[in-house]
């Protein structure tokens, strides 16, 4: 396949609108699914398994049209009033006679949510039994990739095999020098790549709610403040850090508005825009230039997630967006290939301890860190103050650092989201005591 067209696909099948944080709105989407297979009277009961990566990420997330936070919320809201053609956007629309009848459901103890016995990063399970027979889907490999769906019965859909096959598979992008893929997205005529475009303004009005109004923790309006007050210069690194940081804000205390995803997450979307967002704004850029670095983003971090996993113990936000909004940057400001290079070796260097406990109100303060982390990487890089090879994790090349970081995710963290689960739901279940 021409590899332009490689990336065109592959930002088209991996930078889609959600609304809500990408895991508990799975999970609804599985419930709208598996609802809509019976045309049924009355629910004896329905049965929701979930992956514990995906457990760990729904947890404390804020979901849209309801003051409500989590799993079981967001599979209760799939059944009452979700709608599975809407994809990643099923919650968008409910009403408030949805999400009353949503928490009749689960106070009728009529749906069970646990954690499936699984390796798999990304799995939901859902059954549904009625007066009127069963039903059963299973999402598997990304957020809203069906693999199997029963009806009565009988199977519909049976991919879970090819699906294994299908993620162990890499996409040829990401066997190639990533120097060469910038290359590639240079020569894409911009008719072809303006729909970037369309991200940026999603996400930066997203922002601007997280700007008008304290949602959430407040950190990107306590940056504003700051900046107002003059505590804070409005610099590039702290335009980013407020922009990205308000976003999130906003996005994880439930705001009911979508956001441009990346590589299956909302906020890996918002880090991998919003910095080149802010640098839009210090500094002038037509909009061929700006879809292309959009397009460098979000390649690099489907690049960096194919190594480290779609959901890891590591902050993608961190090693992966941010990576991301920190070459695109450094391209805008016309970095050669070493400098590029750079970059990726100075953010790995920086961001590769930070883990990910869950998608919360707390990650706003993770999304500013990297987003800042981005602005530094590339302007250290532009010159020439890049971390030397065998320092750390980061070897001769950019390609061999993010191999090093998946043996550190893969390998060397192997636990850690068991442990960080252990964590999390000690002290859900301390609170509820």
């Amino acid at each position: 396949m021409n590899i332009g067209n490689l990336i065109i696909d592959t930002l088209k099948e991996e930078v889609v609108p959600a609304m809500g944080c990408t895991e508990p709105v799975a999970v609804a989407l599985a419930c709208a699914k598996v609802k809509e297979l019976i045309d049924f009277n009355t629910i004896n009961n329905i049965e929701v398994l979930v992956g514990p990566n995906i457990y760990k990420n729904g947890l404390a997330v804020g979901i849209p049209n309801t003051n409500e936070v989590g799993l079981y919320i967001s599979a209760a809201l799939g059944i009452t009033g979700g709608k599975s053609e809407k994809d990643l956007r099923v919650l968008e629309g409910l009403t408030e006679e949805d999400v009353k009848l949503a928490n009749d459901l689960l106070d009728s103890g009529k749906l069970s949510l646990d954690i499936k016995d699984t390796k798999e990063k990304i799995y939901i399970e859902a059954k549904i039994d009625t007066d009127k027979g069963s039903a059963k889907v299973i999402i598997q490999g990304r957020h809203n990739k069906f693999v199997f769906i029963e009806k009565q019965g009988q199977v519909l859909l049976d991919s879970q095999e090819e699906s294994v096959q299908s993620t162990n598979s890499k996409n040829t992008l990401y066997t190639m020098k990533i120097s060469d893929i910038i290359k590639e997205i240079e020569k894409i005529p911009h008719q072809d790549i303006s729909f970037m475009l369309d991200g940026l303004e999603m996400n930066e009005k997203v922002s601007q709610c997280g700007l008008n109004e304290r949602k959430g923790m407040g950190v990107g309006y306590s940056f504003k403040e700051n900046i107002e007050k003059g505590i804070l210069s409005s610099d590039l690194a702290n335009t980013a850090m407020m922009m990205t940081a308000a976003a999130s804000d906003a996005r994880m205390s439930g705001i009911c508005l979508s956001v441009m995803s990346s590589n299956g997450s909302g906020n890996n979307g918002l880090t991998a825009i919003l910095p080149i967002a802010a640098y839009r704004k210090k500094f002038n850029v037509d909009d061929e230039r700006l879809a292309k670095a959009l397009a460098i983003s979000h390649i690099m971090n489907s690049y960096t997630k194919s190594y480290i996993g779609r959901l890891s113990a590591l902050c993608a936000c961190g090693v992966a967006a941010g990576t991301g909004a920190g070459v695109a940057i450094a391209w805008l400001m016309g970095a050669n290939e070493k400098q590029i290079d750079g970059v990726i070796k100075n953010m790995i260097a920086n961001t590769s301890g930070m883990i990910c406990d869950g998608a919360k109100v707390g990650c706003a303060l993770k999304l500013s860190t990297s987003a800042s982390s981005a602005v530094q990487s590339a302007l250290l890089a532009m010159n020439d103050c890049i971390v030397p090879a065998r320092n750390g994790i980061v070897a001769e090349t950019a390609e061999d650092t993010i191999k090093n970081l998946k043996t550190l995710s893969v390998e060397g963290m192997g636990n850690a989201d068991s442990c960080i689960l252990k964590i999390m739901k000690q002290m859900q279940a301390q609170a509820h005591a």
